[in-house]
């Protein structure tokens, strides 16, 4: 039988009864990181002796079905636990894969519910009512970057995004960039000692942060596209945001009424509005 395990994101004291209970009957545990797991295993003075550990991650999925050809029957004989290094399994981490090979090979499997970063962030951020779009982390570098932003803000719900601390101002001043007025929340260390919150215009936030210590893991909410404030923007406004075309003909329609397709074919051929 496999069991699906949230581990602390932050507090050790967030783990569950129930949680604790397999992580001591388990006798074969899946991981991303080994060390990760086992040092979690001791912190909470449960003996790691007599436990096989194996690593599965983003990378070594394929090695991993080749090293057991006959996973399905240890997966269905034996007590099994999946730990992420912290939070949720399954949300930003290889325990999607494994859910899925349970799924296709009829293994009866199980999911504890527990900590998550994301849904601490949505509500502690007062900007989401109800729908909310996770997008996980966003590409580190280049093009796709940019793109994946440019998208994000373009949402018609709040977004939602992980960030680590090397990339996590660069990440706020390209928002102000686009959209200083834009409405985001920021939090780092969640659940931990030194937990900090930050939230206000993107280009009031990136003024903080230039000067507050940026280390730890942060989540990032940034306030739907369709709630913003636009009745101060003028089309010229927009047209001199350096976004994508796509998103200045949806922004542009908003505000004129305009067909979008009709604003965006306009602006590729370079016309004047």
């Amino acid at each position: 039988m496999l069991y699906f395990l949230p581990t602390p994101i932050g507090n050790l004291g967030d783990i569950s009864a129930r949680c604790l209970d397999i992580l001591e009957l388990a006798n074969i545990v899946i991981c991303e990181d080994t060390r990760v797991a086992k040092s979690l295993y001791n912190l909470l003075k449960i003996s790691p002796k007599n436990k096989k550990f194996y690593c599965l991650n983003s990378h070594n999925s394929d090695e991993f079905c080749a090293k057991f050809t006959n996973l399905k029957e240890i997966l269905n004989e034996q007590l099994c636990a999946y730990l992420s290094d912290a939070g949720m399994p399954g949300i930003s981490d290889p325990g999607e894969f494994l859910v899925n090979f349970a799924k296709n090979n009829n293994i009866e499997y199980f999911v504890l519910p527990g900590a998550n970063a994301a849904l601490l962030a949505a509500v502690a951020s007062g900007l989401i009512k109800k729908e909310f779009i996770f997008l996980g982390f966003l590409p580190n570098t280049g093009k796709e970057r940019e793109i994946a932003l440019q998208n994000a803000l373009s949402l018609a719900y709040p977004a939602i995004i992980y960030e680590s601390p090397k990339r996590i101002l660069k990440l706020v001043e390209n928002i102000a960039n686009i959209d200083e007025n834009r409405e985001i929340f920021a939090i780092k260390e969640a659940t931990k000692k030194f937990e900090k919150k930050f939230f206000g215009r993107a280009i009031e936030v990136f003024q903080i942060l230039k000067n507050a210590n940026l280390q730890g893991e942060w989540t990032l909410i940034i306030k739907n596209a369709k709630e913003q404030n636009t009745q101060n923007l003028s089309p010229k406004d927009i047209l001199a945001l350096d976004i994508a075309p796509k998103i200045k003909a949806k922004l542009l329609s908003k505000i004129t009424g305009e067909n979008a397709k009709k604003i965006y074919e306009n602006l590729i051929n370079k016309a004047k509005f």
